[in-house]
């Protein structure tokens, strides 16, 4: 049965809850947990290191944005500063000759306080010519441009760096996630409870091989056929955070570039994938289609459903990118499934 997680908000600031056991500073010896506890703390493990990924590569998308965005800000404040040099001369000639005589700096006379008060300032002066105002007025208005592309800029270049402190913040939090979870597999004997063993593939009668969930190994076309085998292909590379190939991927680094194969051109998160395609429910899925899991609105996790219950996935930098039997967890974290193309 699927369970019902409730929605993971999405987390780009630092300022998630920390990861890892509670510790009891009381002094008093714990039991061991028992087998039941320990499968429950790895799978609760899991779903974190998933969030982090999917918080991580957020971070990266909105960095990699704000540098892009502070960028081209750059180059019209650039631009803008250089047609206010280019103009500076002749402004200030027109600015000298209307307050000949005057006892303080013509230009913070005129240009001293904000537009709106350069602007009526020009307007007062009615002993300069109509065209000699327009310069003016042209002029305040290049000026102020100047300053709100100054200030964006300070704005967009703090908002890069937040969202690289972010990502940083979501490495250090899944290294103390992943020795935990290495010391809970070891309680275990080893055994992980999230990667159920593949099922055999449909018998020649068509049917789903014993121990499959619903949904079936249907014929695909050439295209999906592309997405499965490039898939497949990179089962056993090592799962990278962020990664997306060719050495190593990240569980939605994986599919994007898996179903790049068939000319589709998935967005690069979760959060975004799942909104990438037709939505499809679970006894309707197809081999192709993206499985997310933990959250409705904000899926942490997506894999490739392979057909027999299977799906090709990456899980965590603990482990390789594998196929596995849906039905062992992930089922019971499985929220909704979307058909790209």
């Amino acid at each position: 049965m699927t369970r019902n997680p409730e929605p993971t908000r999405r987390m780009t600031t630092v300022g998630f809850v920390a990861l890892g056991a509670v510790m009891l500073s009381s002094g008093v010896a714990l039991a061991d947990p028992t087998e039941s506890e320990a499968r429950e703390r790895y799978e609760e493990l899991q779903e974190e290191l998933s969030e982090l990924n999917a918080v991580y590569n957020e971070a990266q998308e909105d960095h990699a944005a704000a540098e892009a965005e502070l960028e081209d800000l750059q180059e019209q404040l650039e631009q803008a500063q250089q047609e206010l040099e280019a103009k500076s001369g002749q402004i200030s000639v027109i600015v000298q000759g209307a307050y000949t005589g005057a006892t303080h700096n013509p230009m913070d006379v005129l240009f001293g306080g904000d537009a709106d008060s350069a602007l009526q300032n020009i307007a007062d002066l009615d002993f300069i010519s109509e065209g000699q105002q327009t310069t003016l007025a042209d002029y305040v208005t290049e000026v102020d441009h100047t300053e709100q592309l100054h200030s964006a800029a300070e704005a967009t270049e703090q908002a890069a760096a937040e969202s690289l402190e972010a990502a940083e913040a979501a490495v250090t939090r899944s290294e103390t996630a992943l020795e935990e979870q290495a010391e809970v597999l070891e309680s275990l004997g080893g055994v992980d409870p999230t990667a159920g063993e593949a099922t055999e593939a449909a018998d020649d009668n068509g049917a789903a091989g014993a121990g499959a969930s619903s949904g079936g190994t249907a014929a695909v076309s050439g295209n999906v056929q592309a997405v499965l085998d490039f898939a497949r292909a990179q089962i056993g590379k090592p799962y990278v955070w962020g990664g997306t190939g060719p050495n190593g991927y990240d569980c939605s680094g994986l599919t994007q570039a898996a179903w790049a194969q068939a000319g589709v051109s998935l967005p690069r998160t979760t959060y975004d994938q799942v909104n990438a395609g037709t939505p499809v429910s679970r006894d309707q899925l197809q081999p192709g289609d993206l499985l997310f899991f933990y959250s409705v609105s904000a899926p942490s996790h997506v894999g490739i459903y392979s057909g027999n219950g299977n799906m090709i996935h990456g899980s965590n930098p603990s482990k390789p990118l594998e196929e596995v039997n849906l039905a062992a967890y992930w089922d019971g974290v499985f929220t909704s499934a979307v058909r790209p193309g």
